[in-house]
This record gives C-alpha cells, structure tokens and sequence, in this order.
C-alpha cells in the first residue's frame, strides 16, 4: 500500500512538472493517419525534412516570413511509443535509386521542436519562442475502430455481414461466406473453428485492400495488422450470421465470439483512444482519392461511408486553459487528397473539390462543435513533372514519371526505369459532384492513373542541400500549426 502511495505521489509531480514544462514550451500534438495507401510514412518523412532542411514552402507563414528560425528533432516525450523511423524513411527516399519507404503497422512518435520570432510585439521582447511539435503516426484502421466502442457485438456482426455482401465486396468473400453458411452459432465453443473463421475473415478484409479493390471502410483494423497480438484470443473472432434479435446461450459458439469482441474494444480499441487518440489537438487524414476512383465508383461510394465514420470518431471543439484538465479536443482536421503528383495543376482544384465533397456532409457536426475542417490535394513527394501533348488538334495537360514496375497502360505492359507520359483523364467538375454525388460524377468520368518511382533529388538553387520536392505541403503546415508560430 506504502509503495503504491508512493508511485501516485511520483506520478503527481511528473505530472506538475510535464505541466511546468508545457507552460514553457507548449506541445502540438498532431495525429497524422491514412486510410489504406494513402502514403502517411512519405508525408511524415516529407513534412519533417522541409521543416529541417529549410525547404521551399512559401505558404507557410513563419518560413515565408523568414521568422522560423530553425526545426530540430528531439526525443520524443513518451518512453513507451516507438519512435518514427524518420532517419531510416529518408534514406529509403534520397537513395540511389530512390524507392517508396514501406508502410508502417503500428503506432510511432517523434518530436520536432520549431524555434520561431513571434509577431506579437510583447512575445518578441521576450525573445526567440519555441513548440514542440509532437507528431503521433498512426493506422487509419485504428481510428475507425473506434466507432465499435458504441456497437454491440451483434449489430456489429450484422453491419459487417451486410458490407460484406455489397457488390465491390461480395467477389473476395466467398471463402469466407461459403465457411460462415456451415457455422451455427447455439453449437457450443469450438477453438479451432475460432481459428480457422478469423482467419478467413482477416483473409477476406486483406483482399478488399488489394489494388484492384482499395475499399478503404475496413475494421477491426487489428485484424490486419495484428503485430505482437497475433494469434491472441482478442483477435481470434469474427461476425455470425444471427437472426434479428438473436442472444447468445451461455457457452455457445455466439456467445464465445460475443465475449472475444468486448475483450478487443477492452484491451485494443480503449487503451488506443485513452492513452492516444484522445490527447490529439490537430488531426490530418491522408486519403489515396485517386487510386480509390481507379477502383470504380462502389470503391468511392465506401471511401465516403468511411470519412463519415472518421469524423464520428473525433472529439471536435475549440481548446482553452480548461483543456489542461478536462482533456484535448480536435480543434482543427484536414482531410488531404494525396498523391497531387499524378494529375495536372489544372485537375488540382477539382480533387480538392472532390475531397470536400466527400466530407461535407459528415464535417457539419464537427464545424457546428468549433472545429475547423477543410479538405486539400497534396503530394508530399512530387514524382512527376507537367508537360502538354496535343493530339487532332487539342492540346492536352499530361505527366511524365518513372511508374513502379509491373503496371500496364492501355493494355500495354510498360517498360521497368522507362519515363512515359500521361494523360490521366478529366476530374468532375464541381458542378457535376453538386447534381449527382461524387461516387456518380466519378463513375461516369473517365480517368486512369499510374503509380511513379521516387523522384532522383536535385538541388534547388546554387549551393543549396536537395529537398524533397512537394505540391501544398506548405499550405498543409499553415492550417495544422500557422496559428501556433504567431
């Protein structure tokens, strides 16, 4: 009992002096998530090596205005989160040849500390200020698993059961409804058709990730990417197909999946928006829209259900002293349409047309609570540069890049390290997302895009370090920490 009033005594003056500490230097907590390869590794890496390499970003008050004095990296404040691999993710990028930094599966940390001259006259006589800019890296999976913390296990079951017989869905789910018709939820617990259905079923949402399908609404998002719970029991579940009102026997098989699903919102989904989620301030949502409109307008129609989800998720609302005791809330979310790159400047306005579209229904809720949302198309890493063809007498924006290897273009394979040019096809005007919807203007448009190679670093100006080159990340960093350098 003494040691344990010992470690509450401990633990209160951590807490005094983390709160001493943040009068000094005030922490920016940014979440920074993607929905399925939405490319969240490069724009941390991109993000993080402007601000220290001093890169052009013209739209970022602070540097524009030649007030950001320096960035640097320092540890990061919890000893218990992994760190961002940053040093490892820009050498991936800046290599020769350069190559994509793979995915990450889990949640990482890093601090960046921003030393600024404030615009305030009576800031300024104080001198130079600081923040500590701490950047939380996370799954977008995680995030929409918060929205099973207000589900039962059977409305979960038969939200996931009706999903999965939707038409982008069905094709990569017959292993697993053909499993599901001979399973009957009153036969007792059975561990090794536990098993083999979460296997199955994980199988099927791993599917529904693949290129050709890109269906971003996926969850629990554990299941894909179970890292050090593998195999857990927590994760060792799946839905039933029960009858509308259905309870579960006591030791049946329904009532062990029942059991099994509280015990993931227990000890997966709570400590994730407890001891994370929730001490956000500024949040960033990286959405792959293009590759999602490569995969038809059913794979839209599902993106848009998921943003709605996400937005569900926050806790939006303007912060004030009474934050240091009652909690953080969101007070300002970008969604980013990424992968800029991959379409002329001129298409530009019409994918951020597209991405507010796409949230305006759902931002409603978070604008009335005091938040700001606002939807931007960027690309971290530009991986391609503009040029213009003409054919019968029409000239045409196009792009011209590496493409990743393995991809064909009207019907033709492509040659792996050859440069082609593209033309990627008209976005919807934002007259035609107003008439009939995104996931309608997007199927009747026509459009194909391709996924480029890293560009090959050049230096921007005479003696100067190469810098990622990047479309709007400036404009990112304005809205998600400006108000915080003034």
């Amino acid at each position: 009992m003494v040691g344990l009033i010992l470690d509450d005594i401990a633990g209160l003056i951590r807490s005094a002096e983390d709160y001493a500490s943040e009068l000094i230097t005030p922490p920016l907590r940014l979440g920074v998530t993607g929905l399925a390869r939405s490319g969240k590794t490069v724009f941390i890496t991109a993000l993080v090596h402007n601000l220290v390499s001093g890169g052009r970003l013209p739209f970022f008050q602070p540097a524009a205005q030649r007030r950001l004095i320096r960035a640097y990296l320092e540890p990061q404040p919890d000893d218990s989160v992994p760190r961002f691999p940053y040093e490892k993710h820009l050498e991936t990028l800046t290599g020769s040849p350069p190559r994509w930094p793979e995915s990450t599966d889990r949640i990482s940390q890093l601090r960046l500390t921003l030393e600024f001259e404030p615009t305030a006259l009576i800031r300024r006589q104080f001198g130079t200020a600081a923040l500590h800019l701490d950047i939380t890296d996370y799954p977008g999976e995680w995030l929409l698993d918060l929205s099973l913390l207000r589900m039962s296990y059977e409305s979960w079951s038969a939200e996931s059961l009706a999903l999965s017989h939707m038409r982008q869905r069905l094709q990569v789910a017959n292993d697993w409804h053909a499993f599901l018709g001979s399973v009957d939820p009153d036969a007792d617990e059975d561990e090794a058709l536990a098993i083999t259905g979460a296997e199955l079923f994980s199988g099927y949402l791993r599917k529904c990730r693949m290129e050709s399908h890109l269906i971003p609404a996926l969850s629990p998002g554990r299941l894909l990417m179970p890292g050090d719970l593998k195999d857990s029991p927590a994760l060792t579940f799946m839905p039933l197909n029960l009858a509308p009102g259905a309870e579960s026997r006591k030791g049946s098989f329904h009532a062990m999946m029942a059991r099994r699903f509280e015990a993931y919102k227990t000890h997966v989904v709570k400590p994730f928006f407890i001891h994370h989620f929730s001490r956000l301030e500024r949040q960033i949502v990286l959405v792959d829209a293009l590759g999602t409109m490569n995969a038809g307008s059913a794979a839209i129609a599902d993106l848009e259900k998921a943003l709605a989800s996400v937005l569900t998720c926050f806790r939006p609302g303007p912060n004030s002293w009474l934050s240091l005791i009652l909690g953080k809330k969101i007070d300002r979310i970008l969604f980013a349409a990424t992968k800029a790159d991959h379409i002329h400047h001129t298409s530009h306005q019409r994918l951020e047309a597209i991405m507010a579209e796409l949230v305006r229904k759902a931002s409603i809720h978070a604008q009335m609570s005091g938040a700001e949302v606002q939807a931007a198309a960027v690309a971290a890493v530009r991986a391609t540069r503009e040029m213009e063809a003409r054919d019968i007498g029409r000239t045409m924006p196009c792009i011209a890049g590496v493409p990743l290897p393995g991809q064909t273009l009207d019907g033709r394979m492509l040659e792996d390290g050859q440069e082609v040019a593209l033309f990627p096809g008209d976005l919807p005007e934002l007259s035609e997302l107003s008439e009939s919807g995104a996931a309608k203007a997007i199927e009747d448009a026509s459009i194909e895009f391709l996924r480029f190679q890293p560009p090959i670093m050049t230096a921007e100006g005479f003696g100067a370090a190469p810098v990622l080159p990047h479309i709007r990340l400036d404009r990112a960093l304005q809205f998600l920490l400006g108000d915080k350098l003034e």
